[in-house]
Formats: C-alpha cells, sequence, structure tokens
C-alpha cells in the first residue's frame, strides 16, 4: 500500500519573472531564450514538464525555481545544504513563486550533475545517520541511476520536488520504473517540475509540458513536441535518416 500524502499540493501555482526589476535582456542569464520569454508561468498541480534545445536555459530556470522556493542550489532540501561552487546564477531573486494555500512538508532538488556532490554531503557524521533515508547505502556504492532510484524511492514522499534531467544514468527500462516512481510521488500528494530530453518519462499522462521554441514558452501536447516527433521519425526511418546523416560530402 503507498503512503498517504503528508500534505497535498498544489504548493506552486505560478512562476513570475519580476521584469520591472530585473537587469536587462543582455545581461545573464535574463540573455538565455527560455528567460526571454518568460513572463508568468502555470504550473500544473502535479506534473510539469520543461523541454528545449541544449543551451536554451530550462536547467538555469529550474534552478531559479528550485533557490526562490528556498532549496539548496546544488541539489538537496532545505537543510540539507552543501556547496562545491557557487556557480548558480542570479535569477532566483527576480522570480516570485504564487504559492498555493498549502505548505509543502517536504522539498528536494535533484540535480544529476550534482548526484555525486549530494552522496558525499550525506556521508557527513554530523548529520547522524542521515542514509538511513536512502537506502541505508551509500550512494557511492551505488551506480548513478541506482543512486538516484535509491534517493527517489526512499527518500522522497509527498513534497514539492524537482528533476532536472533525472534520465541522466537511466537505461531506457530505469527511465520506465522512474516514471512509475514519479506516480507514486503524484499519489502521495507530490507537485514535480521537470526539465528532461527523455521521451519515455516526458509520455507521463497527467501533466503540463511547455517547450522553449523560436524564443516563446509554448505549451504542448505530447505527440507535438520535437523530443517525440525526432525520436518517432528516427525509429521508422531509421535507414534513411543514418544514411543521409552518415553520408560522404
Amino acid at each position: 500500500m503507498p503512503r498517504p500524502p503528508r500534505t497535498a499540493g498544489p504548493f506552486v501555482l505560478e512562476v513570475i519573472l519580476k521584469r520591472d526589476v530585473a537587469p536587462p535582456p543582455d545581461v545573464y542569464p535574463f540573455s538565455l531564450p527560455v528567460v526571454r520569454a518568460l513572463d508568468r508561468l502555470t504550473l500544473h498541480p502535479r506534473v510539469t514538464f520543461l523541454l528545449g534545445e541544449n543551451g536554451a536555459g530550462k536547467s538555469t530556470l529550474l534552478e531559479g525555481i528550485a533557490v526562490a522556493a528556498g532549496l539548496n542550489p546544488e541539489g538537496g532540501s532545505r537543510n540539507l545544504r552543501f556547496q562545491t561552487r557557487a556557480s548558480h546564477s542570479s535569477l532566483s531573486e527576480y522570480l516570485r513563486l504564487v504559492r498555493g494555500p498549502v505548505r509543502p512538508s517536504d522539498s528536494f532538488f535533484v540535480r544529476s550533475e550534482t548526484l555525486y556532490t549530494l552522496a558525499t554531503a550525506l556521508e557527513d557524521p554530523s548529520l547522524g545517520g542521515v542514509l538511513q533515508h536512502y537506502g541505508d547505502t551509500s550512494l557511492h556504492e551505488r551506480s548513478r541511476g541506482e543512486a538516484l532510484m535509491a534517493l527517489v524511492t526512499n527518500r522522497l514522499g509527498g513534497g514539492f520536488y524537482l528533476f532536472d534531467e533525472p534520465e541522466a544514468g537511466l537505461s531506457p527500462t530505469r527511465q520506465l520504473a522512474f516514471v512509475a516512481a514519479m506516480h507514486q510521488l503524484v499519489r502521495r500528494g507530490s507537485q514535480l517540475v521537470l526539465a528532461t530530453h527523455s521521451p519515455i518519462i516526458l509520455a507521463y499522462p497527467d501533466a503540463l509540458i511547455y517547450e522553449l521554441t523560436a524564443g516563446q514558452i509554448v505549451e504542448r501536447a505530447y505527440e507535438a513536441t520535437d523530443h517525440y516527433r525526432v525520436t518517432a521519425d528516427f525509429f521508422t526511418h531509421r535507414g534513411p535518416m543514418l544514411k543521409e546523416l552518415l553520408r560522404d560530402d
């Protein structure tokens, strides 16, 4: 039986860029396409996806939302804080989160690129046996994908959770397992925001999908996203596509 929700979202209704006080659009990170296009972003009460090409700024936006929510910019919770390099942008200072009537009892920012650093921070003796909440085994003793799944299935319950490219290190089969884990979090009253390139994870049905395209943030149906269309076209026309990609000029 799934654990009952500790609190039920939505916890964040909208993300608003305070453009009247923000730096000009030629200053980083306000020069990023996703930030240039941002005005007011409505979040789904359960699952919101952020899509875009590399360099579009979706991870920067996700980081900004996480920091504005009081989370550690390198990943972690409000209380689990660590820092290897202060590299996060100033975007969070200019974001306003329109919060729902209920505050989450738990929040966590999961960054695949800093999972190693998170694993190291969890072994700090001053935390007093916190590994029991992550499967009782050091995340360093697991593969990258296993560490992510251990975090999701053991540490997270019902709350506000942000994931930056969770597919990193996950095989297609484990990506399907992650979708199932997402659903369990939703059933426990969680609200999720994810930046992803995975058409498997993106297929979660009860979700709102935003795609950055032509300098705009556009709501998309799953089958209308570039992620789905490119993947479907490749599987359908693999031979001709590879022939064109690998041809000698």
